[in-house]
């Protein structure tokens, strides 16, 4: 067999491995891994902030708190605007 089939079939089985560790994981859990900010209660228990988040506190310009009515402010991570819009 050539080189570059072994190569390709070796990379076809992992990619398929993956996808059957995440679907494992998936089936098992029965929900898909949390890993934002704003919705994984750990993270929030922790009191784990997004980055921009926690530059604007340190830095003072920020105007808003987890519980800010404020659009972009709700300290959620996808909601966080670098450029302050």
């Amino acid at each position: 067999m050539p080189t570059w089939l072994i190569l390709i079939l070796c990379a076809v089985a992992a990619v398929g491995f993956f996808v059957l560790g995440m679907s494992l994981t998936l089936m098992i859990k029965g929900h898909f891994i949390d890993s934002e900010i704003s919705t994984n209660k750990n993270m929030q228990r922790l009191g784990i902030k997004c980055a921009v988040q926690e530059t604007r506190e340190a830095d003072g310009t920020a105007q808003c708190s987890d519980t800010s009515v404020l659009p972009g402010c709700s300290g959620n991570c996808g909601a966080c605007d670098i450029e302050h819009r």
